[in-house]
Protein backbone atom coordinates (compact mmCIF):
# COMPACT_ATOMS: atom_id res chain seq x y z
CA UNK A 1 0.00 0.00 0.00
CA UNK A 2 1.40 3.63 -0.96
CA UNK A 3 1.35 6.69 1.19
CA UNK A 4 0.14 9.62 -0.81
CA UNK A 5 0.37 14.03 0.77
CA UNK A 6 -2.95 15.84 -0.69
CA UNK A 7 -2.23 19.58 0.05
CA UNK A 8 -4.37 22.64 0.04
CA UNK A 9 -5.27 24.15 -3.38
CA UNK A 10 -5.69 27.39 -1.75
CA UNK A 11 -6.88 30.45 -3.73
CA UNK A 12 -4.99 33.33 -1.55
CA UNK A 13 -2.31 32.88 1.07
CA UNK A 14 -5.12 33.80 4.48
CA UNK A 15 -4.91 30.80 7.29
CA UNK A 16 -6.23 31.19 10.94
CA UNK A 17 -3.14 32.82 12.39
CA UNK A 18 -2.67 35.77 9.40
CA UNK A 19 -5.38 37.60 6.77
CA UNK A 20 -4.69 37.38 3.04
CA UNK A 21 -2.12 39.63 1.58
CA UNK A 22 -3.44 38.71 -2.00
CA UNK A 23 -6.84 39.29 -3.97
CA UNK A 24 -9.57 36.85 -2.19
CA UNK A 25 -8.87 34.90 -5.20
CA UNK A 26 -5.96 35.40 -7.07
CA UNK A 27 -5.46 32.72 -10.31
CA UNK A 28 -1.59 33.72 -10.43
CA UNK A 29 -1.31 32.51 -6.05
CA UNK A 30 -3.14 29.45 -6.91
CA UNK A 31 -1.17 28.33 -10.00
CA UNK A 32 1.86 28.79 -7.71
CA UNK A 33 1.07 27.29 -4.69
CA UNK A 34 -0.27 23.85 -6.96
CA UNK A 35 3.10 24.19 -8.74
CA UNK A 36 4.61 24.25 -5.66
CA UNK A 37 3.14 21.55 -4.04
CA UNK A 38 3.68 19.33 -7.54
CA UNK A 39 7.31 20.25 -7.63
CA UNK A 40 7.91 19.04 -3.63
CA UNK A 41 6.97 15.26 -3.54
CA UNK A 42 3.38 16.28 -3.14
CA UNK A 43 1.01 13.72 -4.94
CA UNK A 44 -2.59 15.71 -5.10
CA UNK A 45 -4.20 19.14 -3.80
CA UNK A 46 -7.30 19.68 -2.83
CA UNK A 47 -9.94 22.49 -3.55
CA UNK A 48 -12.02 23.07 -0.53
CA UNK A 49 -15.63 24.20 -1.12
CA UNK A 50 -18.02 26.61 1.11
CA UNK A 51 -20.57 29.25 0.31
CA UNK A 52 -18.35 32.40 0.20
CA UNK A 53 -15.43 31.35 -1.88
CA UNK A 54 -14.75 31.45 -5.94
CA UNK A 55 -15.84 28.15 -7.27
CA UNK A 56 -13.72 25.07 -7.05
CA UNK A 57 -14.65 23.79 -10.18
CA UNK A 58 -13.54 26.74 -11.89
CA UNK A 59 -10.20 26.95 -9.91
CA UNK A 60 -9.35 23.23 -10.19
CA UNK A 61 -9.71 23.74 -13.74
CA UNK A 62 -7.55 26.69 -13.99
CA UNK A 63 -5.07 24.90 -11.61
CA UNK A 64 -5.47 21.61 -14.23
CA UNK A 65 -4.24 23.79 -17.25
CA UNK A 66 -1.03 25.47 -15.30
CA UNK A 67 0.30 21.88 -13.68
CA UNK A 68 1.42 18.71 -15.12
CA UNK A 69 1.21 15.94 -12.41
CA UNK A 70 -0.39 17.00 -9.77
CA UNK A 71 -3.97 14.97 -8.81
CA UNK A 72 -6.75 17.06 -8.94
CA UNK A 73 -9.26 16.39 -5.33
CA UNK A 74 -12.59 18.59 -5.90
CA UNK A 75 -14.47 19.15 -2.95
CA UNK A 76 -18.44 19.46 -4.27
CA UNK A 77 -21.89 20.29 -2.19
CA UNK A 78 -24.49 18.03 -3.61
CA UNK A 79 -27.34 20.89 -3.13
CA UNK A 80 -25.41 23.37 -5.70
CA UNK A 81 -26.18 21.56 -8.65
CA UNK A 82 -28.67 18.70 -10.73
CA UNK A 83 -26.37 15.37 -10.67
CA UNK A 84 -26.47 15.07 -14.13
CA UNK A 85 -24.79 18.24 -14.91
CA UNK A 86 -22.44 17.61 -12.17
CA UNK A 87 -21.52 14.02 -13.81
CA UNK A 88 -20.91 16.30 -17.46
CA UNK A 89 -18.84 18.94 -15.01
CA UNK A 90 -16.57 16.54 -13.58
CA UNK A 91 -15.87 14.46 -16.57
CA UNK A 92 -15.24 17.89 -18.41
CA UNK A 93 -12.38 18.77 -15.88
CA UNK A 94 -10.97 15.23 -15.90
CA UNK A 95 -10.26 15.38 -19.84
CA UNK A 96 -9.05 18.67 -19.16
CA UNK A 97 -6.74 17.30 -16.23
CA UNK A 98 -6.03 14.26 -18.51
CA UNK A 99 -7.57 11.52 -16.03
CA UNK A 100 -6.05 13.63 -12.56
CA UNK A 101 -9.22 14.12 -11.02
CA UNK A 102 -11.26 12.77 -7.77
CA UNK A 103 -13.99 14.09 -6.31
CA UNK A 104 -14.78 14.68 -2.83
CA UNK A 105 -18.93 14.52 -2.26
CA UNK A 106 -19.19 16.78 0.90
CA UNK A 107 -23.05 16.62 2.78
CA UNK A 108 -22.28 19.90 4.63
CA UNK A 109 -21.48 19.99 8.69
CA UNK A 110 -23.15 23.84 9.23
CA UNK A 111 -26.92 24.44 8.75
CA UNK A 112 -26.10 28.10 8.18
CA UNK A 113 -23.78 27.46 5.89
CA UNK A 114 -26.06 25.23 3.40
CA UNK A 115 -28.65 28.28 4.10
CA UNK A 116 -26.94 30.46 2.69
CA UNK A 117 -27.63 28.73 -0.89
CA UNK A 118 -31.26 27.99 -0.23
CA UNK A 119 -30.78 24.33 1.03
CA UNK A 120 -32.73 23.70 4.49
CA UNK A 121 -32.81 19.89 4.30
CA UNK A 122 -32.14 18.27 8.23
CA UNK A 123 -28.34 16.63 8.46
CA UNK A 124 -29.43 13.51 8.21
CA UNK A 125 -31.64 13.78 5.40
CA UNK A 126 -28.57 15.06 3.50
CA UNK A 127 -26.47 12.32 3.91
CA UNK A 128 -29.37 10.65 1.89
CA UNK A 129 -29.65 12.86 -0.66
CA UNK A 130 -25.35 12.88 -1.11
CA UNK A 131 -25.87 9.04 -1.64
CA UNK A 132 -28.57 9.24 -4.13
CA UNK A 133 -26.63 12.14 -6.03
CA UNK A 134 -23.00 9.78 -5.95
CA UNK A 135 -25.21 6.55 -7.43
CA UNK A 136 -26.45 8.99 -10.06
CA UNK A 137 -23.43 10.65 -11.29
CA UNK A 138 -21.27 7.11 -10.81
CA UNK A 139 -24.29 5.79 -13.22
CA UNK A 140 -23.69 8.67 -15.97
CA UNK A 141 -20.50 7.88 -16.04
CA UNK A 142 -20.98 3.94 -16.60
CA UNK A 143 -22.62 5.25 -20.06
CA UNK A 144 -25.92 4.76 -21.57
CA UNK A 145 -29.05 6.48 -20.73
CA UNK A 146 -30.88 6.02 -17.99
CA UNK A 147 -34.14 7.17 -15.86
CA UNK A 148 -34.20 7.56 -12.11
CA UNK A 149 -36.82 8.11 -9.89
CA UNK A 150 -35.46 8.29 -6.42
CA UNK A 151 -36.54 10.24 -3.04
CA UNK A 152 -34.38 13.19 -4.29
CA UNK A 153 -33.93 13.37 -7.90
CA UNK A 154 -36.38 12.08 -10.66
CA UNK A 155 -35.07 12.23 -14.74
CA UNK A 156 -35.89 9.98 -17.85
CA UNK A 157 -33.64 9.14 -20.60
CA UNK A 158 -30.54 10.52 -19.58
CA UNK A 159 -27.29 10.32 -21.56
CA UNK A 160 -23.68 11.43 -21.06
CA UNK A 161 -22.00 11.77 -24.57
CA UNK A 162 -18.94 12.60 -22.79
CA UNK A 163 -16.84 9.21 -21.51
CA UNK A 164 -14.71 9.06 -18.98
CA UNK A 165 -11.05 10.09 -20.22
CA UNK A 166 -9.48 7.06 -21.60
CA UNK A 167 -12.12 4.58 -19.83
CA UNK A 168 -11.37 5.53 -16.61
CA UNK A 169 -13.73 7.18 -14.39
CA UNK A 170 -12.60 9.71 -11.61
CA UNK A 171 -12.41 9.08 -8.12
CA UNK A 172 -15.19 9.06 -5.44
CA UNK A 173 -14.01 10.64 -2.14
CA UNK A 174 -16.83 10.89 0.94
CA UNK A 175 -16.02 11.91 4.20
CA UNK A 176 -18.28 12.20 7.88
CA UNK A 177 -17.81 10.99 11.05
CA UNK A 178 -21.58 10.45 12.03
CA UNK A 179 -23.39 7.23 12.04
CA UNK A 180 -25.46 8.17 9.00
CA UNK A 181 -21.94 8.88 7.41
CA UNK A 182 -20.59 5.65 8.48
CA UNK A 183 -23.27 4.02 6.15
CA UNK A 184 -23.43 6.13 3.02
CA UNK A 185 -19.42 5.78 2.79
CA UNK A 186 -19.17 2.60 3.25
CA UNK A 187 -21.31 1.64 0.41
CA UNK A 188 -20.57 4.17 -2.21
CA UNK A 189 -16.84 5.97 -1.40
CA UNK A 190 -13.78 4.61 -3.41
CA UNK A 191 -11.88 7.24 -0.47
CA UNK A 192 -13.10 7.42 3.15
CA UNK A 193 -11.57 10.93 4.74
CA UNK A 194 -11.66 11.59 8.55
CA UNK A 195 -10.18 14.30 10.28
CA UNK A 196 -7.44 13.88 12.30
CA UNK A 197 -8.34 12.09 15.30
CA UNK A 198 -5.81 10.12 18.42
CA UNK A 199 -4.75 6.49 17.09
CA UNK A 200 -7.85 4.92 19.18
CA UNK A 201 -10.09 7.05 17.82
CA UNK A 202 -9.70 6.71 14.24
CA UNK A 203 -9.35 3.16 14.47
CA UNK A 204 -12.58 3.08 15.92
CA UNK A 205 -14.15 4.30 12.86
CA UNK A 206 -12.54 2.38 10.45
CA UNK A 207 -14.02 -0.56 12.21
CA UNK A 208 -17.76 1.05 12.26
CA UNK A 209 -17.21 2.03 8.38
CA UNK A 210 -15.77 -1.85 7.52
CA UNK A 211 -18.50 -3.46 9.83
CA UNK A 212 -20.91 -1.96 7.61
CA UNK A 213 -19.33 -2.26 3.97
CA UNK A 214 -19.05 -6.35 5.10
CA UNK A 215 -23.12 -6.17 6.21
CA UNK A 216 -23.65 -4.52 2.50
CA UNK A 217 -21.07 -7.23 1.10
CA UNK A 218 -18.96 -5.11 -0.24
CA UNK A 219 -15.63 -6.64 -1.64
CA UNK A 220 -13.36 -4.00 -2.97
CA UNK A 221 -11.51 -2.25 -0.62
CA UNK A 222 -11.98 1.02 1.00
CA UNK A 223 -9.07 3.62 0.92
CA UNK A 224 -8.47 5.93 3.86
CA UNK A 225 -7.42 9.40 4.04
CA UNK A 226 -6.94 11.12 7.57
CA UNK A 227 -5.97 14.84 7.99
CA UNK A 228 -3.46 16.95 9.81
CA UNK A 229 -2.22 20.21 10.21
CA UNK A 230 1.91 18.93 10.22
CA UNK A 231 3.94 21.67 12.21
CA UNK A 232 7.44 20.09 11.82
CA UNK A 233 10.88 21.96 12.10
CA UNK A 234 14.85 20.31 12.25
CA UNK A 235 14.24 19.47 16.09
CA UNK A 236 11.25 18.94 18.96
CA UNK A 237 12.14 21.84 20.21
CA UNK A 238 12.08 24.12 17.46
CA UNK A 239 8.71 22.57 16.71
CA UNK A 240 7.21 23.10 19.73
CA UNK A 241 8.39 26.76 19.76
CA UNK A 242 6.83 27.00 16.18
CA UNK A 243 3.44 25.50 17.61
CA UNK A 244 3.41 27.79 20.68
CA UNK A 245 3.88 31.20 18.73
CA UNK A 246 1.12 29.71 16.12
CA UNK A 247 -1.47 29.15 18.96
CA UNK A 248 -0.70 32.88 20.03
CA UNK A 249 -1.31 34.34 16.81
CA UNK A 250 -4.24 32.57 16.81
CA UNK A 251 -5.78 33.44 20.00
CA UNK A 252 -4.32 37.26 19.53
CA UNK A 253 -6.87 37.48 16.33
CA UNK A 254 -9.43 35.83 18.07
CA UNK A 255 -9.05 38.38 21.26
CA UNK A 256 -9.20 41.05 18.68
CA UNK A 257 -12.78 39.78 17.62
CA UNK A 258 -11.75 38.38 14.16
CA UNK A 259 -13.55 36.09 12.91
CA UNK A 260 -11.11 33.79 11.69
CA UNK A 261 -13.45 31.27 9.53
CA UNK A 262 -16.96 32.68 9.06
CA UNK A 263 -18.35 29.34 7.79
CA UNK A 264 -17.68 27.81 10.63
CA UNK A 265 -17.72 30.46 13.22
CA UNK A 266 -19.68 28.73 16.14
CA UNK A 267 -21.02 30.32 18.73
CA UNK A 268 -23.41 26.92 20.02
CA UNK A 269 -22.06 23.53 20.04
CA UNK A 270 -20.65 22.74 16.56
CA UNK A 271 -23.32 20.64 14.22
CA UNK A 272 -20.63 18.13 11.92
CA UNK A 273 -20.02 14.65 14.16
CA UNK A 274 -16.12 15.09 13.04
CA UNK A 275 -15.79 18.48 15.00
CA UNK A 276 -17.40 16.96 18.23
CA UNK A 277 -14.85 14.55 18.16
CA UNK A 278 -11.85 16.81 17.69
CA UNK A 279 -13.31 18.71 20.37
CA UNK A 280 -14.08 15.83 22.85
CA UNK A 281 -10.59 14.82 22.07
CA UNK A 282 -8.96 17.78 23.14
CA UNK A 283 -10.95 17.93 26.26
CA UNK A 284 -9.84 14.75 27.20
CA UNK A 285 -5.97 15.59 26.49
CA UNK A 286 -3.87 18.44 24.97
CA UNK A 287 -1.11 15.98 23.72
CA UNK A 288 -2.12 12.37 22.54
CA UNK A 289 -0.04 9.30 21.10
CA UNK A 290 3.30 10.36 19.66
CA UNK A 291 2.33 13.92 18.36
CA UNK A 292 -1.22 15.21 18.09
CA UNK A 293 -1.82 18.39 19.74
CA UNK A 294 -5.48 18.65 20.04
CA UNK A 295 -5.03 22.43 21.80
CA UNK A 296 -5.59 24.30 18.10
CA UNK A 297 -8.87 22.52 17.85
CA UNK A 298 -10.57 24.59 21.26
CA UNK A 299 -8.41 27.67 20.35
CA UNK A 300 -10.00 27.55 16.51
CA UNK A 301 -13.68 28.20 18.23
CA UNK A 302 -15.31 25.43 17.62
CA UNK A 303 -12.84 22.70 15.71
CA UNK A 304 -13.65 24.22 12.10
CA UNK A 305 -12.80 21.14 10.40
CA UNK A 306 -9.00 20.10 10.27
CA UNK A 307 -7.41 21.61 13.14
CA UNK A 308 -5.48 18.92 15.44
CA UNK A 309 -1.68 19.23 14.05
CA UNK A 310 1.24 16.68 14.16
CA UNK A 311 4.12 18.13 16.29
CA UNK A 312 7.71 17.63 16.23
CA UNK A 313 11.04 16.79 13.97
CA UNK A 314 11.06 15.78 10.77
CA UNK A 315 11.36 12.14 12.33
CA UNK A 316 9.01 12.47 14.97
CA UNK A 317 6.50 13.39 12.56
CA UNK A 318 7.47 10.95 10.12
CA UNK A 319 6.96 8.42 12.97
CA UNK A 320 3.29 10.02 13.60
CA UNK A 321 2.42 9.52 10.45
CA UNK A 322 3.57 6.13 9.98
CA UNK A 323 1.97 5.01 13.37
CA UNK A 324 -1.72 5.94 11.38
CA UNK A 325 -0.25 4.00 8.18
CA UNK A 326 -0.22 1.20 9.84
CA UNK A 327 -3.63 1.06 10.29
CA UNK A 328 -4.34 1.33 6.80
CA UNK A 329 -4.57 5.42 6.43
CA UNK A 330 -2.64 5.73 3.02
CA UNK A 331 -3.44 9.32 2.04
CA UNK A 332 -2.56 12.19 4.18
CA UNK A 333 -4.44 15.52 4.33
CA UNK A 334 -1.92 18.25 5.19
CA UNK A 335 -1.95 22.05 5.46
CA UNK A 336 0.52 24.00 7.48
CA UNK A 337 -0.39 27.84 8.84
CA UNK A 338 2.08 29.04 6.15
CA UNK A 339 1.12 27.67 2.93
CA UNK A 340 3.99 28.18 0.71
CA UNK A 341 7.00 27.43 3.27
CA UNK A 342 5.01 24.70 4.89
CA UNK A 343 4.51 22.91 2.05
CA UNK A 344 7.96 23.11 0.67
CA UNK A 345 9.77 22.16 4.16
CA UNK A 346 7.27 19.34 4.40
CA UNK A 347 7.56 18.19 0.77
CA UNK A 348 11.86 18.32 0.97
CA UNK A 349 12.34 16.93 4.59
CA UNK A 350 9.50 14.31 5.49
CA UNK A 351 7.57 12.94 2.58
CA UNK A 352 10.62 11.51 0.95
CA UNK A 353 11.69 9.76 4.07
CA UNK A 354 8.18 8.56 4.56
CA UNK A 355 8.12 7.36 0.81
CA UNK A 356 11.22 5.51 1.00
CA UNK A 357 10.13 3.76 4.67
CA UNK A 358 6.75 2.52 3.64
CA UNK A 359 8.81 1.38 0.14
CA UNK A 360 11.44 -0.68 2.42
CA UNK A 361 8.29 -2.01 5.30
CA UNK A 362 6.25 -2.91 2.46
CA UNK A 363 8.58 -4.32 -0.51
CA UNK A 364 7.50 -8.08 -1.21
CA UNK A 365 4.39 -7.88 1.03
CA UNK A 366 1.28 -9.17 -0.75
CA UNK A 367 -1.88 -6.52 -0.48
CA UNK A 368 -3.86 -9.18 1.48
CA UNK A 369 -1.42 -9.76 4.19
CA UNK A 370 -0.85 -5.79 4.58
CA UNK A 371 -4.72 -5.55 5.20
CA UNK A 372 -4.52 -8.19 7.31
CA UNK A 373 -1.86 -6.23 9.22
CA UNK A 374 -3.40 -3.50 9.62
CA UNK A 375 -7.01 -5.26 11.02
CA UNK A 376 -4.50 -6.12 13.38
CA UNK A 377 -3.62 -3.13 14.26
CA UNK A 378 -6.62 -1.63 14.80
CA UNK A 379 -7.64 -4.69 17.04
CA UNK A 380 -4.52 -3.70 19.06
CA UNK A 381 -5.48 -0.60 19.72
CA UNK A 382 -8.90 -1.17 20.02
CA UNK A 383 -8.34 -3.52 22.84
CA UNK A 384 -6.17 -1.27 25.18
Amino acid sequence: MPIEFLGMGAGNDSTETSPATTPFFDPSYAAKIARIHEENNWGHVLFAYNSATQDPSVHATWVAANTERIQLRLAHRPNVSHPTFAARSFLSLDHIAQGRLTVHFITGGSQADQAREGDFVAKDARYGRTQEYMQIVRRAWSGGSFDWNGEHYRFTDFASGLAPFNGKRPGISFGGSSEAAWSVGAAEADIYALFGEPLADAAGQQEQILSRAAALGRTDPLRWQIAFRPIVAATDELAWEKAHAIMGRLQARRSAGEVIDPVRHYTAKAEAAGTQRLLAAAERADLHDRALWTALAKAAGGGGGSATALVGSYDTVTQAILDYHELGFEIFGLRGYDFVPDAIEFGQHVIPQLKQEVAHRERSVAPEALRAAHADARARLLRH
